[in-house]
């Protein structure tokens, strides 16, 4: 005989899932891998195709062997986590490496605290940060675009990032003439003699396509990567406007991680506020934050350093900015 459960109301159903939400950030990402695979050419596909394998197999087998449990490769996060690794590395990174990064993104960042839902902080940049102090040179060895057949000899430039410290560690503002100009980093034309940065940060108009399909299916809110790039554009003007030893607003939104890590980054489910307020806050904290790490921190970018904190504060964030309970009444005092 089959029993009834009825549930407390409300009694509502909807089409959300983690799948069709893991799924459809990877449909978002695959403008900036097309463009990546059409810039670095063997070296995408390479870094991009290790990483997502890597971040399966470590799933599959932490689970399986570790945690006892059945695996769930369907739900796409593992995927998505590879992903963004190989997103957030040079396209000349070895193997070997990117299994290191994709080990420790799942083992550490992921299921050490329970898997999916459970983790603390963005698994991606977990691994990501974690290469970044263990291989500094191999992770700052930012090949140049058009390489297609190159891999791991591929010739290497100065990024814009490290274009816009220069000019601030030797207050000579005319060491920013070597930028591309703005159209160009938001197409992905960085020049010959720059270097691209990582993977799926070279082309900052690919990532917003991926950010307008994720508003209109409302995968995510406007919230997070909206108030990031607002502060991020607001301060640096104003910097520039102040000393033009620091570069225009658009070159630095256009440089580097930021669009990458405001759009997909900051906005992972598990590790950003829950309500909108907090949402701003949190949105607003990593873009000053990401703003002082580029210009008197010690690497030239900031963003996964800045998401990061903003993880750990997240919990806080939830403790003190709550929803409204479902059936909770407002009460205002009446004047007498």
């Amino acid at each position: 005989m089959n029993k009834l459960v009825v549930s407390l109301s409300p009694h509502a159903h909807g089409k959300d899932s983690v799948e069709r939400n893991m799924y459809g950030v990877i449909i978002a990402l695959l403008p900036a891998l097309l463009v990546s695979f059409i810039y670095f050419g063997l070296g995408s596909v390479v870094v991009c195709a290790s990483s997502v394998a890597a971040c399966m197999f470590f799933e599959w087998a932490i689970s399986k062997y570790i945690l006892k449990r059945q695996p769930t490769l369907t739900d796409g996060s593992a995927i998505l986590t590879g992903l963004l690794l190989g997103f957030n590395l040079p396209s000349n990174l070895p193997v070997w490496i990117i299994l290191i990064g994709a080990l420790v993104a799942i083992g550490i960042g992921k299921m050490t605290f329970g898997g999916l839902g459970c983790n603390p902080f963005n698994p991606a940049l977990v691994g990501r940060c974690f290469l970044l102090v263990s291989f500094p040179v191999q992770m700052t060895s930012w090949p140049v675009t058009g390489q297609l057949t190159s891999y791991v000899d591929a010739s290497t430039a100065a990024t814009p990032l490290s274009v816009m410290k220069e000019a601030i560690k030797t207050g000579n503002a005319d060491v920013l003439d070597k930028l591309p100009d703005s159209l160009s980093l938001l197409i992905g034309n960085t020049g010959l003699n720059n270097g691209a940065g990582c993977i799926g940060e070279i082309c900052a108009l690919a990532l917003i396509a991926g950010l307008v399909y994720m508003l209109w299916k409302k995968i995510i809110t406007w919230h997070i990567p909206v108030s990031i790039i607002a502060t991020v554009f607001v301060i640096s003007g104003a910097l520039h406007v102040s000393n033009p030893v620091y570069a225009d607003p658009l070159s630095v939104l256009f440089s580097g991680g930021l669009m990458l890590g405001a759009i997909f980054m900051a906005t992972d489910y598990v590790t950003s506020p829950m309500t909108a307020k907090g949402q701003l806050i949190y949105g607003i904290s990593i873009g000053v934050l990401t703003v002082a790490i580029r210009n008197w921190g010690a690497y030239p970018e900031g963003m996964s350093f800045a998401i990061l904190i903003m993880n750990a504060f997240t919990p806080l964030i939830n403790m003190y900015i709550k929803p409204k309970r479902f059936g909770e009444v407002v009460k205002k005092e009446v004047k007498k």
